[in-house]
């Protein structure tokens, strides 16, 4: 897993809801980790655009729904500053579940735009991707 060349603001704490924008059969996820992720005692820790989490399905087809999987956040409402200076936010947090953590998707279509910043870490799932904002 390559770093992210932005400086990524995480606006996702542990416990979000987050909406799916893929057809993998799960609806709404809620986080509960954050891989590789490491915090100061007694911090909660939270998950920006192209963190790895795993998820629990709390809304989907009944085989999904209360399972847990691997997830890569694509989309947070809180702005992220991209190295040239510009401030990237997008209308909703959506998230892209994955058969494992490779970065394999489950999914064959996503909705929506997707950061360039996802394309650089994860090319299977920008690969997938019909817009790359």
């Amino acid at each position: 897993m390559k770093a992210v060349k932005a400086r990524i603001t995480r606006g996702l704490p542990l416990g979000a809801e987050v909406q799916t924008c893929d057809n993998s059969g799960a609806k709404v996820l809620r986080i509960f980790s954050v891989v590789g992720q490491k915090t100061v005692r007694g911090r909660i820790a939270s998950a920006g655009i192209g963190d790895l989490v795993m998820a629990s399905v709390k809304k989907g087809k009944l085989e999904m729904r209360k399972t847990v999987v691997y997830a890569v956040v694509v989309r947070q409402r809180r702005s992220y500053r991209r190295p040239d200076g510009t401030h990237v936010c997008f209308e909703d947090n959506a998230a892209v579940v994955l058969k494992d953590d490779k970065g394999n998707p489950k999914g064959t279509i996503f909705k929506g735009p997707i950061p360039k910043e996802i394309s650089e870490r994860w090319p299977l799932i920008a690969k997938l991707a019909s817009s790359i904002v």
